[in-house]
């Protein structure tokens, strides 16, 4: 998928866990991991929005496009 979700990146740079964003975000562990490790296929901007106001960052620190051309498509 062309969409990389760099939120462990950000974390890391925060000095925040998993744990503690999600309960500054009002989200599920489970959720969070599926967004953190890329397989979730949407995000809600209030979610969006509300990540970014913890990890005080912008949506493009969390969310990155990155081609696919070099692949393949079934």
């Amino acid at each position: 998928m062309p969409i990389i979700v760099n939120l462990d990146v950000m974390l890391a740079k925060r000095k925040m866990s998993v744990t503690e964003l999600s309960e500054k975000v009002g989200i599920t562990m489970a959720n969070l991991s599926i967004l953190k490790n890329g397989k979730a296929k949407a995000i809600r901007f209030s979610t969006l929005e509300a990540i970014c106001k913890a990890l005080d960052c912008q949506p493009g620190d969390i969310l990155e496009y990155r081609s696919d051309e070099g692949k393949s498509n079934p």
